[in-house]
Formats: C-alpha cells, structure tokens, sequence
C-alpha cells in the first residue's frame, strides 16, 4: 500500500471509527462505512488539510469511495 493510501485509510479509520479491515479500496463512505453527508464533508476537510491541497466542491461531491482521495 502506498504513503496516501496509507494515510488516506488512516484518516478514515479515526474520523469514522471503523475497523481497518473495514477499509477496502471498494468501500463506500456511506452505504458500507455508515458514513453520512457530515461525516463525509468532515473527511473531505481532513484529506485536504492532510495533503494540504483544496478540494473544489464540484470534486469533493463525487468522492464516494475510498479509493478516490488515493487519486488526489
């Protein structure tokens, strides 16, 4: 697994309490992380204060899965 994957599978780990194993590239935020639009934005904040990039609102709404921050 790469740095970002690594960290980006981090930040979803603290921010949504959910088990690493739980945490596949193929994961929805929401339908299999229990995530909900809140818990969204507020992951979306983190990655780009992590990476220190900005992501456009147009972007951060179709991150859905896990494997897209990795594509940041």
């Amino acid at each position: 697994m790469s740095d970002i994957a690594s960290r980006v599978k981090a930040i979803i780990v603290d921010k949504l309490g959910v088990d690493e194993t739980e945490v596949t590239t193929e994961a929805s935020f929401t339908n299999d992380l229990g995530a909900d639009s809140l818990d969204t934005v507020e992951l979306i904040m983190e990655f780009e204060k992590e990476f220190n990039i900005a992501i456009p609102d147009d972007q951060a709404e179709n991150i859905g899965t896990v494997a897209m921050p990795s594509l940041i």
